[in-house]
């Protein structure tokens, strides 16, 4: 959602046109036929992501002694690879989210592939932990069940955490994702000629009108799941460092780890965007006049800032290692640094901290391929730097005896391989069937200007319309988002109360000239997520304490099965710093689902079954975006002179809507 667009002000960017050119040049890609490259393209990488249900075949039937791990070195490809895709996915809603509500305008035309990027990505790294359980037919062991079967989760386990935090931010940014994409539906809809197809867009719009009404409740709403996201796409990657830094193992019992894997995330989220944006930029010259160099500079400038922190974090770790005075901790970084993997590790700290360095220099940021040469450089490092965690920190323990070195298998490849086809599978299939650019979003950026949005000639004004054919009310289109505010308050002043104002986006004073108050999803949200904090505090608690005394005479063995202790190490039962993870994904995820239904309910969606639907005027807006205000004939100043006050207030054309 965008920041809403003030009337007074000029946009921080270069608007790409009218917005009707803006929804011409987002379609362009999806109805014409696909361009030469695309179908080899997808073909390639469908091939390649075969490679994942090959080797989830064999290896779900011979067992994970397939792949290369063994002791020490207990965790290999699986796990690299799945916190390389689960950092990956931290830069969408760092984009998407957090310069939503900084009010960064630069993110319009990139928010929409970038929370692409974060779904496929977070979709590619969930893989792995599905597959590292061993035997996955015994996956429903991780789901509550009662204590006859003896396999309560345990809420104190960082591996835990990370179900929760990854299935939580994995469903927040589909809602997100998808919740921004209903506008650019509805405008889908009304262009699509292919009868099913439309019917589908309908459905995915569920009746999306564009109403003031509705943007208001819009508005609310996904600012309120771009807050959620901000401080989920912290707590994921944290959560997942707890998988390291909670145990006793040189290398990585670090309280660092934290903000270390932060940053490491959205520095690698950012160069995996950069990869992808910039071929397609190139491939696609319609994307030309929306994705500009002005935002490849600003996220080489991320880059290079991210990239920076991530050198500092290395330093940082050196000089623990080394103050700390623990031989253990010095040689597990020495082994680093001139072990049999020090090539590995010199070549992280090259990728990420030193290739980002170039960045400073403005004629590089002003390169596309020169940054993009760095984008690579900087996703190899991010892939060496998981590698250089887990691989060096395992292969020589505390027994020399036991020492070796890791060789991936076939399987461990094909996994990795795999996993990159299946992510560019994705991403093409999202480039053709969905519109890569939030049309609403960039529309904003034209500001209202008081043109009229047609791209043909003004029409004429059309003749005043017979108001015995306006069986449901009178609608009128007018030029610009000022004089439809212009319209609706002349008209709430005159005392009209049965009218609405549509717009292709919103702005700031919409809600108001349509006469609508302050939306209520917020209190929809703050329910949600109390209902989920006190769902998850009960679960964990519950699954801790003992079975109460007093209970034991008025429950059935039953339901008292649900009470028994789990103590773990002699921990106490109610341990509040380990129970905050999943209480505190339980609380976001809720909270996510009351902002979207918020949403459905305030607005009367899903409604497929409209009268302007069927009103001439409006069924054009595909083609020129029009602001349009609608008087309904049940509004008791209903009368045969609004005609001629619609054209006195300056409406270009007006005519009856039928029931």
């Amino acid at each position: 959602m965008p920041a809403a667009v003030s009337l007074d002000r000029p946009p921080l960017l270069e608007p790409p046109g009218t917005i009707a050119s803006v929804t011409r040049g987002v379609c362009q890609f999806l109805e014409r036929p696909a361009p030469g490259w695309w179908l080899p393209a997808t073909i390639i990488t469908g091939l390649v992501a075969t490679l994942v249900l090959v080797a989830n075949a064999y290896l779900v039937g011979t067992g994970v002694g397939v792949w290369g791990v063994q002791v020490p070195v207990v965790w290999g490809f699986a796990i690299i690879n799945f916190v390389f895709w689960i950092g990956i996915g931290h830069a969408g809603t760092l984009i998407s989210a957090i310069l939503l509500l900084t009010r960064q305008k630069w993110r319009n035309s990139l928010n929409r592939a970038s929370e692409a990027t974060a779904i496929f990505a977070v979709a590619c790294g969930a893989i792995f932990p599905a597959i590292h359980v061993g035997r996955q037919w015994m996956a429903w062991y991780l789901i509550p069940v009662p204590q006859y079967i003896a396999t309560w989760p345990n809420f104190r386990a960082p591996l835990l955490w990370d179900v929760a935090a990854v299935l939580t931010y994995l469903t927040v940014s589909v809602l997100y994702w998808y919740l921004g994409m209903i506008p650019d539906f509805a405008t889908l809809r009304e262009r699509e000629k292919h009868p099913w197809r439309r019917r589908l867009f309908a459905i995915l719009s569920m009746g999306w009108s564009s109403s003031a009404r509705e943007w208001n409740h819009y508005e609310m709403g996904y600012l309120c799941l771009a807050g959620l996201l901000a401080p989920l796409v912290l707590s994921v990657h944290s959560f997942v460092s707890c998988d390291f830094a909670a145990t006793i193992l040189p290398g990585w019992h670090a309280t660092i780890f934290p903000p270390y894997f932060g940053a490491g995330a959205i520095f690698g989220g950012f160069a995996v965007i950069l990869v992808l944006l910039i071929p397609v930029r190139a491939l696609m010259p319609e994307l030309k006049k929306f994705i500009l160099p002005i935002h490849i500079e600003q996220m080489a400038k991320w880059l290079l800032t991210t990239g920076s922190l991530v050198g500092y974090v290395y330093l940082t770790e050196l000089f623990i290692a080394w103050y700390g005075a623990n031989p253990f901790e010095r040689y597990a970084f020495w082994n680093r640094i001139t072990g049999p993997y020090a090539p590995e590790f010199w070549g992280m700290l090259t990728c990420n901290a030193v290739a980002p360095q170039l960045l400073w220099f403005r004629a590089v940021r002003r390169r596309p391929w020169l940054v993009f040469g760095v984008a690579v450089l900087a996703n190899i490092g991010m892939w060496l730097e998981r590698f250089v965690i887990i691989v060096i920190s395992l292969h020589r323990d505390f027994l020399p005896s036991s020492w070796s070195l890791y060789h991936p298998t076939w399987v461990d490849i094909g996994l990795l391989v795999g996993s990159v086809g299946l992510f560019l599978f994705l991403f093409l299939l999202f480039l053709r069937f969905l519109p890569v650019i939030a049309m609403f979003e960039v529309k904003a950026l034209c500001n209202g200007a008081a043109e009229v949005t047609s791209a043909s000639p003004e029409p004429p004004k059309a003749s005043l319309p017979d108001l015995e054919h306006a069986t449901f009310g009178l609608g009128a289109r007018f030029p610009s988002a000022t004089a439809l505010c212009r319209a609706g308050r002349a008209l709430r002043g005159m005392g009209f109360r049965r009218i609405e104002l549509y717009s292709p986006y919103p702005f700031h004073g919409l809600a108001e000239a349509a006469g609508h108050g302050k939306s209520w999803v917020s209190a929809c949200v703050l329910g949600a997520g109390m209902l989920g904090f006190c769902i998850a505090v009960c679960l964990e608690i519950l699954t801790s304490v003992p079975r109460p005394a007093p209970l034991r005479g008025l429950l059935s063995s039953h339901l008292l099965d649900l009470f028994f202790p789990l103590v773990v190490q002699g921990k106490p039962y109610i341990s509040l710093p380990a129970f905050f993870a999943v209480v505190f994904e339980t609380t976001a995820l809720f909270s996510a689902f009351g902002a979207v239904l918020g949403i459905l309910l305030a607005s009367s969606l899903p409604r497929f079954h409209r009268p302007i639907f069927h009103w001439d005027l409006f069924s054009r807006r595909s083609q020129d975006d029009g602001f349009f205000l609608v008087v309904e004939r049940r509004d008791p100043r209903f009368s045969a002179d609004l005609p001629r006050l619609l054209e006195e207030i300056g409406a270009l054309e007006i005519s009856a809507i039928p029931e």
